[in-house]
């Protein structure tokens, strides 16, 4: 059955396909970005690149992707087409601007690599009657409807390294480090760089811990006669590096160890993507192709139990994905 909408979009056979990527970058979107176009390519699809994300869907900035456009960029971090935030695109003058920028060039689908903003964006465009599939991808790994997301598990790695080198440096001069790793409203980097990384104290928005309880596992990792100390605390909790740096700087006799602080920042997003993020990228890239030749749009493809799965965007934008607290019981267990 054929429905035609305001927009002005009939839908039918794939002809013509877009792919972009929006909101932060991911080491893996690449390798996504290359599935996307060299599936297409092989149906018999044209392909098109948006610069930008939305705010060059908005301006226009499409152009055609071959074949040797995605050549050599499996193993490269960040994204080769860019990405940028997008206040226009979030009113539906800014939906509508994009969507005849689409249908100036007869393109028939869209699929949008990104995270919770990102995938917003697109079931905005679901609802207007366009067909998109999204593919999940953000460092946080907080987007509902997959288990994991593309980029987490290098950032993770990325941010493990920093705190084994800190280990090191902590334990020839007794000193503890605080590692502040990226994550505005969601622990999970911290939580599970914190676990497998071995810190003595983990803090993140999703439960927060007032200094003193940090205070209190320092002195303790100080107490059992250990040579460092490590704190790993999300950016976007409320008691941040900064916030803990400088209380632990007016009280610094009272954890045992000297303090310092390090901020990993958007080091984590520049590593080269890992192994399990190219594959993830290569995977959810076809499988979005997949998921438009077989006429089904307006939905995320991500992992669940460790499957290839899809969840109308619909639902992926109304809920939040919970994070297992019991892990942060657990490190702490561990540290002692």
């Amino acid at each position: 059955m054929k429905y035609t909408n305001y927009s002005g979009f009939t839908e039918g056979m794939m002809k013509r396909i877009a792919v972009l990527t929006s909101g932060g970058d991911a080491p893996g979107m690449n390798a996504a970005i290359r599935a996307t176009v060299r599936t297409g390519l092989s149906s018999g699809w044209e392909v098109f690149g948006v610069r930008n994300g939305y705010a060059g869907l908005i301006a226009g900035a499409i152009a055609p992707l071959g074949a040797r456009d995605v050549g050599g960029i499996i193993q490269r971090g960040g994204t080769m087409l860019g990405s940028a935030r997008c206040r226009e695109f979030e009113t539906e003058i800014g939906q509508l601007a994009a969507l005849n920028q689409l249908r100036q060039r007869g393109i028939d689908g869209l699929v949008v690599i990104g995270g919770n903003g990102s995938q917003t964006g697109a079931h905005a465009l679901s609802m207007l009657g366009f067909p998109v599939v999204g593919v999940a991808s953000t460092i946080d790994n907080d987007l509902s409807g997959t288990d994991v997301t593309i980029g987490v598990t290098t950032a993770i790695d990325v941010a493990l390294e920093a705190i084994d080198r800190l280990k090191v440096t902590g334990a020839s001069h007794q000193r503890a480090f605080l590692i502040e790793v990226m994550g505005r409203k969601c622990g999970y980097l911290a939580l599970m760089a914190g676990l497998a990384g071995g810190a003595d104290s983990i803090v993140i928005p999703e439960q927060e811990a007032d200094p003193e309880r940090v205070a209190e596992d320092l002195r303790g990792a100080y107490a059992s006669g250990k040579a460092h100390a490590i704190v790993v605390v999300a950016e976007g909790a409320r008691n941040n590096g900064e916030q803990l740096g400088q209380y632990f700087h007016e009280h610094h006799e009272r954890i045992g160890f000297d303090l310092r602080v390090t901020k990993l920042g958007h080091v984590q997003r520049g590593g080269a993507p890992g192994a399990y993020d190219r594959m993830l990228g290569t995977l959810f890239g076809a499988a979005a192709t997949e998921q438009l030749a077989a006429g089904a749009h307006g939905v995320l493809v991500g992992m669940v139990k460790g499957e290839i799965a899809t969840t109308p965007l619909a639902e992926v934008v109304a809920n939040k994905k919970p994070l297992d607290l019991r892990l942060l019981e657990l490190a702490r267990m561990l540290a002692k």
